[in-house]
């Protein structure tokens, strides 16, 4: 992505400036096997943090109004967009039109037995399955994944080797955290749970939906930089 030529400039951005943590941090050169991970979220946060995505640092959302607490260490996969490709997929496991990506990258949870106690960090992951989430009309995939050398889940490859109750768990949050007490809406919906093949399909799509959407990236970043 981008040109050669460009390429002293952007090594010296990656000196003197944090890179933002959507555009740029790679997505990992074993991609979708193990992905680059950037963790907004933990799960003793009581307030939902979410990367502001024009200065790319890490905001306030909104505080966890009610009992609702996120089970796993939660972010998106860098250089990912939940575009037209993505949606498709789910489109097709669910057997339904008129569905669209929500133009965020693409969600990830990630299991591990450590304790981590803030997120704004990166970490690479073991993507083994994921929830066909639908907001709306908007696919929001939401990929399962383990850290990388955990000792306690780092060596499960199939979402079959998570145990049933942690997958619930997962559904329990995603389908009630966006609800107040006496709301019976549905807010959200969850069509599928999948498998490690179906995760890495969903990662390539939101990596080509990226490259689709955002193809000029670099070549506007280094000209308003040169002024």
């Amino acid at each position: 992505m981008g040109n050669s030529q460009a390429e002293p400039l952007w090594k010296l951005m990656g000196v003197l400036f944090k890179a933002h943590p959507w555009h740029g941090i790679p997505i990992g050169d074993d991609a979708p096997e193990i992905v680059t991970t950037y963790i907004e979220i933990v799960p003793t946060d009581t307030v939902k943090y979410e990367i502001d995505k024009v200065s790319g640092l890490l905001k306030v959302d909104r505080p966890q109004r009610y009992s609702n607490v996120c089970p796993t260490y939660y972010g998106f996969v860098p250089q990912t967009y939940c575009g037209e490709r993505v949606a498709a997929l789910l489109a097709e496991r669910a057997g339904r039109e008129g569905i669209v990506g929500d133009a965020d990258p693409i969600d990830i949870c990630v299991l591990t037995e450590k304790t981590i106690p803030h997120g704004d960090l990166l970490m690479e992951a073991t993507p083994i399955g994921g929830l066909s989430l639908l907001d709306g009309n908007e696919a929001d995939d939401k990929i399962i994944a383990v850290l990388r050398g955990d000792v306690a889940y780092g060596g499960w490859r199939e979402i079959t080797d998570c145990p049933a109750a942690i997958i619930d768990r997962l559904k329990h949050y995603f389908l009630t955290y966006k609800s107040a007490p006496g709301d019976d809406r549905q807010h959200c919906e969850i069509t599928h749970l999948y498998g490690r093949e179906d995760a890495h399909r969903v990662i390539r799509a939101s990596h080509e939906d990226y490259l689709a959407r955002f193809a000029n990236i670099e070549d506007l970043l280094t000209t308003a930089l040169r002024g």
